[in-house]
């Protein structure tokens, strides 16, 4: 099916700063629900790195779509914590929680095109129903796509009786779709009917991202590995958006020394714990970081970028783990503290 564009809506509401121009830009772009860990800061410190390397801009965004799991003061928190390892952004920080006005429209949009419908399925329904081979698990099998008007009205009202919400679902036209990643190759992964906006109203993910990304100028879009499998996903909605497709870098994860990625939700240790209670400089936590990628430790952002004439990087992105004893002696004290869990948030 043809693809429409949103492309000239968008950019009559894009960034107002022509410094950037058309070079492109990189991102990062983390949720608030806490401080940081030094997994976060690690994909933050090389989204700035390859951005930098390759001529683009580096822009920021805080991705507070879900008012439960987010807050202003973790926001702000997470924005000292980068600028205080040095990394530095073009333009003002996007905040997606601003931006529903832009989403609803788009929303709008592909309902109007009859590209997306209402879904009334729970999660539980979803993991139960019959599911095509190989499908991953989660991928939603279709069963509100044929619903016609009158089916779809009569589920609105019972749905409305029983107190509960509905989704609203990307009628996709394909099953898979392939992207360029400068880690990974190409690579083709499954297309659902994904969702777009949840049933509690709040925006979905995938739809935002996407949005925004056209939005600030994002062409290279360098994340963690765990995010690989929605980039097909994610460029499909902005091919049929009418928006440029990204160029990715999923990067690998850190692990702790009991081979489980770091995690906010496993209290791994932040820039703050590491400065609070065991007391490691911001320049002490770059130095490990950037040994960790550059395979010797910096002391700024503009050393790190020296060792890079141009992008992606060699073998250095292999995963890392924080007890490696191939790093130098003078990052191993800090990776051996980041390895241990802590109680954090």
């Amino acid at each position: 099916m043809p693809s429409f564009s949103i492309a000239p809506k968008i950019a009559e509401d894009g960034p107002n700063d022509t410094a950037l121009g058309d070079i492109g830009a990189g991102r990062y772009a983390p949720s608030p629900s806490g401080d940081l860990h030094l997994g976060n800061l690690r994909t933050a410190v090389l989204a700035w790195l390859a951005a930098r390397a390759t001529g683009r801009a580096f822009v920021m965004r805080v991705e507070d779509l879900d008012p439960q799991r987010s807050s202003q003061e973790a926001a702000v928190r997470q924005l000292d914590d980068l600028h205080e390892l040095g990394l530095d952004w073009d333009g003002a920080v996007v905040y997606q929680s601003r931006r529903l006005e832009v989403y609803d429209q788009v929303i709008a949009e592909l309902c109007a095109r009859d590209m997306a419908y209402p879904c009334f399925c729970s999660r539980k329904e979803i993991l139960a129903a019959p599911h095509a081979p190989h499908s991953p698990p989660g991928t939603y099998p279709g069963t509100c796509r044929g619903l016609d008007d009158k089916e779809v009205e009569a589920r609105k009202q019972e749905s409305t009786r029983l107190g509960r919400g509905w989704s609203l679902r990307l009628r996709a036209r394909e099953s898979q779709w392939t992207i360029r990643d400068d880690i990974h190759g190409e690579y083709t992964g499954e297309v659902d009917d994904f969702v777009l906006r949840r049933g509690d109203g709040v925006v979905a993910y995938n739809l935002a991202v996407v949005v925004d990304d056209s939005y600030q100028g994002v062409d290279q879009v360098l994340r963690g590995d765990d995010l690989l499998s929605s980039a097909p996903r994610q460029a499909y909605l902005a091919h049929i958006l009418g928006l440029p497709e990204p160029t990715y870098a999923h990067v690998p994860l850190v692990y702790n020394h009991e081979g489980v990625r770091l995690s906010k939700r496993d209290g791994a240790i932040t820039l703050r714990q590491l400065r609070e209670e065991h007391g490691f400089s911001a320049r002490e936590v770059f130095h490990a970081l950037s040994a960790s990628i550059a395979g010797k430790p910096c002391d700024t952002t503009d050393e790190l970028l020296k060792c890079y004439a141009e992008w992606p990087p060699p073998k250095s992105l292999e995963t890392i783990r924080f007890n490696n004893p191939e790093r130098p002696a003078s990052a191993l004290e800090l990776l051996e503290v980041a390895s241990v869990r802590g109680a954090g948030p």
